[in-house]
């Protein structure tokens, strides 16, 4: 707000007299067009005025607005936020008005340019910013979210998936089922990568392990919709295993009790429980040779749900947790090429 002087305020009133000059401050007053700073000094007079004012800002009549607000929205959007800030839907209007749209062909009120869709057919986000909006990104970095918030409805009633980087996997065969291993490095990745090309129908470590995909340490997370849309059908067929393998710290363990809880819908993945042997059998071997296990990495959440550990036996849950306790922490490139090994084969 601008202030500005008694002077400046009646100063086309200047010829007038003291007592009409009050009346017309106090008319100025009255149709809020100024306020008084309180704190400013009196001049001196009788009655006395404040020597400085605010200027306000002339109300705007929005009943219209509010009138389209209250009768003219679809049921699907929230009144009660534009009801009290008309100004703010003044500026949105326009997005509201096309989010309606787009809402009422969700309900079945459908038109050409929006055919009814269902759960199974959902578009990626940056189409649906520009099917509703004409701004692919509108969603993502524009006034979309905000725009969602005020009128009360969800990411999910848009009916979208959100991207990721593309999936990274290698698969020795499409054969149904069969084992798939999610692995949180990438050196691990390329060392059983580089395994299974060379021994055609050897097991990992026992596991008849026939595609990997590399998660991408915490990327896997937002990637679950790949596995559900996106990837080819004899990756996400109900039959098949999935076994998980991340390095042997509060983050690793961490993202397999997250991954399991957001695949627990459409399959059960567990720990890849001989890999997690072999890194114990090998940090016992460090120790022995004077090798200490690095330090853990600052920052991690330590809280876990303990979803992890109910898959191993006690034993191996306190050798585990005694490295934690110890901030210390086993890598899964402690593994390489050479511990893969077993003398178990299974049929290409």
């Amino acid at each position: 707000m601008k202030r500005i002087s008694l002077s400046e305020l009646i100063k086309n009133q200047k010829a007038a007299s003291y007592p009409e000059q009050y009346a017309y401050v106090m008319e100025c007053i009255e149709k809020e067009k100024v306020r008084p700073v309180k704190n400013s000094p009196l001049n001196g007079k009788s009655p006395a005025l404040h020597m400085t004012y605010w200027v306000l800002e002339e109300k705007k009549d929005y009943s219209d607005l509010l009138e389209e607000i209250t009768y003219r929205l679809p049921t699907a959007i929230s009144p009660d936020y534009y009801y009290k800030h008309p100004e703010v839907y003044e500026k949105e209007g326009k997005w509201v008005r096309q989010l309606g749209r787009y809402l009422d062909t969700r309900s079945g009120k459908q038109d050409e340019s929006h055919p009814r869709e269902t759960e199974e057919n959902r578009i990626s986000l940056n189409e649906r910013s520009f099917q509703i909006w004409g701004q692919e990104k509108f969603l993502q970095r524009g006034q979309g979210k905000t725009v969602l918030k005020h009128c009360g409805v969800s990411m999910g009633r848009l009916n979208i998936y959100e991207t990721s980087e593309p999936l990274s996997y290698y698969s020795a065969s499409r054969e149904i089922p069969q084992t798939i291993l999610i692995i949180e490095n990438k050196d691990t990745f390329y060392s059983m990568r580089k395994f299974l090309i060379e021994n055609p129908g050897m097991a990992i470590m026992g596991q008849p392990v026939r595609t990997l995909v590399y998660g991408a340490g915490k990327g896997i997370l937002r990637s679950v919709d790949d596995f559900r849309f996106c990837v080819e059908p004899y990756m996400n067929h109900r039959s098949n295993q999935y076994l998980y393998f991340g390095d042997l710290d509060y983050e690793g363990i961490g993202i397999y009790e997250r991954l399991a809880e957001l695949f627990e819908a459409d399959h059960e993945i567990l720990p890849f429980a001989e890999a997690y042997d072999k890194m114990l059998e090998k940090a016992v071997l460090c120790e022995k040779q004077q090798i200490e296990l690095p330090d853990t990495k600052e920052g991690q959440n330590r809280s876990l749900s303990g979803r992890f550990f109910s898959c191993f036996p006690e034993e191996k849950v306190q050798e585990m947790k005694s490295i934690l306790e110890c901030e210390r922490y086993i890598p899964q490139e402690i593994l390489n090429i050479t511990d893969l090994m077993t003398d178990t084969t299974f049929s290409k």
